[in-house]
C-alpha cells in the first residue's frame, strides 16, 4: 500500500503529467506535491484548488440521485458548512476536471476512513496526456493510497 509520496511520483508517470499533488480541501494545504506547480506555487495552487473542491464536494445538487450524501449538511453561524457535522465516507462527486487551451486539471477525491477531505491533483499536458487513462490511473492511486 504505497504513501503520499509513492502514489504521487506514480502519477508523474502518467503521460504528459507536469505536476501532482495531495491536498486537504478544508485547509487548502498541500499535504505533499511532486512535479512542477501551476503559477510556480503549490501552496497557492492548492488553496485555490481546495476552494473549488470545497464547493462542489459540499454541494447536494451534484451528488447522485438518491444519494444520502445529497443531503446539505449543518452549517455554523458563518454559514459554512461545519465538516466534523455528519461526515460522508464517500464524498458526492467522483473527480473534477478543468480543462484550459493547453493543460488539464484532474481533482480526484480520496476516500477515507475518516473524514475524506483530501484530493489528488494531477496536472497534465493537454497535447502528451490522455485524459481517460489519467482518470483511470488515479482513481486506481486514490483507491490504494494509505494515509496517516
Amino acid at each position: 500500500m504505497p504513501g503520499i509520496d509513492e502514489s504521487l511520483l506514480e502519477a508523474m508517470r502518467l503521460p504528459g503529467a507536469r505536476g501532482a499533488s495531495l491536498v486537504d480541501w478544508i485547509s487548502g494545504l498541500a499535504l505533499g506535491a511532486v512535479g512542477d506547480a501551476p503559477g510556480g506555487d503549490w501552496e497557492a495552487t492548492a488553496a485555490e484548488t481546495a476552494e473549488l473542491a470545497r464547493h462542489v464536494a459540499e454541494s447536494g445538487s451534484l451528488a447522485a440521485a438518491g444519494d444520502p450524501a445529497a443531503t446539505p449538511r449543518a452549517t455554523g453561524a458563518t454559514g459554512v458548512t461545519d465538516p466534523a457535522v455528519g461526515p460522508e465516507k464517500e464524498p458526492p462527486v467522483e473527480d473534477l476536471i478543468a480543462t484550459t487551451a493547453d493543460v488539464y486539471h484532474l481533482l480526484r477525491f480520496v476516500s477515507t476512513p475518516f473524514d475524506s477531505t483530501v484530493f489528488l491533483h494531477l496536472w497534465l499536458d493537454r497535447n502528451e496526456g490522455n485524459l481517460a487513462l489519467a482518470r483511470i490511473r488515479l482513481a486506481e492511486i486514490a483507491d490504494r493510497l494509505v494515509l496517516g
